[in-house]
């Protein structure tokens, strides 16, 4: 802050002349106290050099300052640590000061902006964008992203995990969607990419090993924490943060992923290239194309193929869910191929089970024809795959039993009566039911049906009428009926 000469001047005269303190001169001229302290300046002679005073930490210093010159970064509570051993019988805070002083300067690291050569290079990453609620619970959502380096065109979709086979699916995903892939892929250094990493020396996961060379591209890691080397994505990663991202709402991955593209053709191509000023990113990128390696003719497998055991219920575990096969294929070793969206499960090449893929937890998932296969051969199972039946359905269906249990009904007959409404109302009317009864702290079966048949009728519908053609007068004047109720009538 700078004040005029004039209350400078006032300021001096304050101080040296009426002898006020700093404070209460910053208070009456309403100036900063760091004002006055500038304008009063050193006052009284300068003081005179002299020997320094002997400190405890003068043997050590010595000790110190190497230890800094070889790591850095160590901590003072550490040197700390190492000068007590040695004798050092002074504070931590005398010790943290000289440190302050004398650490060696962290050296800036100065960067150097390369640009590679058309089709030359695509950077990869992932980025978490938030939570998605799909049926049975909630998940991270996360956005993978694909650059061509040299035009700025992007490739990205939402994804709900990870893993090695999620990424090979978006990479042949967006190899289709440009036509073809550059020489060589960059990624970051997560487990799902690199299987194992010594210096230089890097193994990438096999499966990722297998799909680059069906593509003919070479792979290439960043060096670890070192995320300026792959600077492209984290730009385009931040462009979709701020542009696309915000104050949206993502109901489901369709409807998200549906808008995501949209707006990497309407806004993402048609902006302007970062270098190339006088062109948009579309402009570069019909020019890039042409520098592309073609794609095989053949398609390239993405899902995940694993073995897995059937349990003696018919039933096989995949990422938290069950999963029912045919009762033949019960108690034993079968041939797991899942997708993003299905679940398929082969005994040899016999197909005994195909599932749309859940993304929830805790989840039955079992087909019509295996459970009426089964009841047929285990009668008694009906009550027990009856609950299992409910329970993949309904979602309050757990508190209905526990309260039908503690009433000492047979439960086993209202399973089986409940199926018969779930099978003659529907899903959605059953499950409105049982929240309507529950909230009105009910249980009984007799009001369940009720109210599955009065949200099946409702609301009615006025059905028109068509009347005879020789009808002329559709109008009906009423009445009065006042006279009605008087007496004699």
């Amino acid at each position: 802050m700078t004040v005029d000469k004039k209350t400078e001047a006032e300021i001096r005269r304050l101080f040296f002349g009426e002898h006020w303190k700093k404070g209460t001169i910053a208070t009456q001229l309403g100036v900063h106290g760091d004002v006055v302290a500038r304008v009063v300046g050193p006052h009284g002679p300068e003081p005179q050099g002299r020997e320094p005073r002997p400190c405890v930490l003068d043997p050590y210093r010595g000790f110190v300052l190497d230890t800094l010159e070889r790591y850095p970064t160590l901590v003072a509570t550490r040197l700390y640590d190492m000068i007590s051993e040695r004798g050092y019988t002074g504070s931590l805070p005398t010790l943290r000061r000289f440190v302050l002083d004398s650490r060696p300067a962290r050296p800036r690291e100065v960067y150097l902006r390369l640009e590679t050569l058309a089709g030359e290079q695509s950077q990869i990453d992932w980025a978490h964008v938030g939570r998605i609620r799909v049926h049975g619970g909630v998940r991270p959502l996360y956005c993978f992203v694909l650059l061509l380096h040299y035009s700025r065109a992007m490739w990205a979709e939402l994804v709900l995990e990870q893993t090695t086979v999620s990424l090979l699916r978006s990479l042949v995903r967006a190899a289709q969607y440009f036509g073809g892939v550059t020489h060589e892929w960059l990624f970051d250094n997560p487990k799902s990419i690199v299987a194992a990493r010594e210096g230089s020396a890097i193994r990438f996961q096999d499966e990722l090993v297998e799909v680059a060379s069906r593509l003919h591209v070479a792979l290439r890691a960043c060096r670890v924490r070192t995320p300026t080397d792959k600077g492209g994505v984290e730009r385009a990663i931040r462009f979709l943060k701020t542009r696309f991202f915000p104050a949206r709402v993502i109901p489901s991955l369709e409807s998200g992923n549906a808008a995501l593209w949209q707006f990497l053709e309407t806004v993402a191509m048609q902006r302007q290239h970062p270098t190339q000023k006088d062109r948009t990113v579309a402009e570069v990128f019909a020019e890039e194309e042409a520098r592309l390696l073609p794609l095989p003719d053949a398609a390239i497998p993405t899902d995940l193929v694993t073995s897995v055991p059937s349990d003696k219920t018919a039933f096989i575990s995949f990422d938290g869910n069950r999963y029912s096969v045919k009762s033949d294929a019960a108690d034993r070793v079968l041939r797991l191929v899942a997708s993003d969206t299905e679940v398929r499960l082969l005994d040899g090449d016999r197909d005994v089970g195909t599932h749309a893929r859940s993304w929830g937890k805790n989840h039955t998932l079992e087909l019509p024809e295996h459970r009426a296969a089964l009841l047929a051969h285990k009668s008694r199972a009906r009550d027990s795959k009856g609950r299992d039946r409910l329970r993949a359905e309904i979602p309050r269906i757990d508190d209905l039993l526990r309260l039908w249990l503690e009433d000492g009904r047979y439960v086993g007959s209202l399973v089986g009566r409940t199926c018969k409404l779930l099978d003659l109302y529907g899903r959605e009317v059953l499950t409105a039911a049982v929240e309507e009864l529950l909230a009105k702290g009910s249980h009984d079966y007799g009001a369940l049906a009720i109210l599955c048949e009065k949200r099946r009728t409702r609301p009615r519908r006025v059905l028109p009428l068509d009347l005879a053609p020789h009808v002329v007068d559709r109008d009906v004047i009423p009445h009065d009926l006042g006279g009605y109720d008087d007496d004699g009538e």
